[in-house]
Parts: C-alpha cells; structure tokens; sequence
C-alpha cells in the first residue's frame, strides 16, 4: 500500500473509539483526550495498518521520550479503548479469548489489559503495565495490542 492509500482509523468519542477505517484520520468529540494522545495513537495504528513493526515501536518511542512510561499507558488504554469501542462496558464485562492460557506473555497481557478497559479497573491495567516493564515485556506487549487493534478494526469493516 501507498501512503495515499493507506487506511487510518477515525479516533472517536471521549475516549479513543474507532467508527471506521478511512483516510485521512479525522478526530470527532473528543472530550478527554489530548490532541497529541490522540495524534499518537493513530500514528501507532497508522504504522500497525503498514504491517511497520518498526514504525510501530518507533511510534511508541516517541511517545516514552516526551511523556514517559505514563504518556505510554495513556496510548495503551487509548488503543484498549479503540478494541472495545462504544458496546457496553463495565463491571463484570466477559471477553472471550480462547486458548488464551497457552498463548505466549504478550497475548495473555493485552487480554487482560483489554479486559482491565473493558472493566473500568484502571488499577489492573496500571498493575499489569508495571508488570510488563518489570518483566522487560513491555515493548512486544504494545506491538502486540497494536496489532490486535488493527485486527479488531479490520474484523469490524467487514
């Protein structure tokens, strides 16, 4: 794909929900983001799209070095945010992943970080991120939960 044709995702809502997959990213109501978490978080999925690992971790290297490991969580919830999108959420909520216990540390954590959004238990997902840094897993949990985003966007345009 070329960049012009390259499909980003329309970050929504008051936190980060995607409505479709189209270019170029357009940003509506967004209430409790920042423009620049916003800008991030599309710039991450944008390279996630391009199948750009590299640009992903790149993305997300950026993000550490202005806002630190905290700017980091804020694109991982976005994009938690982004997978769940605007169904109902709250306590309780069941997400099914099966064969979830084999699945590698990368998997099992954006399960459980998805499911910590999908919650509302932001102290589980802060758990779990501190959890992958102390393990040195942090950086293929986020290219994990960046390509499963995409994943998901791409299975909801069908």
């Amino acid at each position: 794909m070329t960049a012009t044709h390259r499909r980003a995702p329309n970050v929504t809502g008051s936190l980060c929900s995607v409505s479709d997959l189209t270019y170029p990213p357009t940003v509506r109501r967004v209430t409790d983001l920042s423009q620049q978490l916003v800008d991030d978080a599309t710039a991450i999925l944008d390279s996630a799209l391009d199948g750009d690992g590299v640009g992903v971790a790149q993305a997300f290297d950026t993000v550490v070095d202005r806002s630190g490991l905290a700017g980091a969580y804020e694109v991982a919830w976005c994009l938690a945010a982004t997978m769940v999108g605007d169904g109902p959420r709250g306590s309780g909520a069941a997400l099914d992943f099966p064969g979830i216990d084999q699945a590698g540390y990368d998997t099992r954590w954006v399960a459980r970080f998805v499911s910590a959004y999908a919650n509302h238990d932001q102290d589980a997902g802060e758990a779990l991120f501190g959890a992958a840094v102390a393990d040195g897993q942090l950086p293929d949990c986020l290219a994990t939960l960046a390509g499963s985003t995409v994943a998901t966007l791409r299975s909801r345009a069908q």
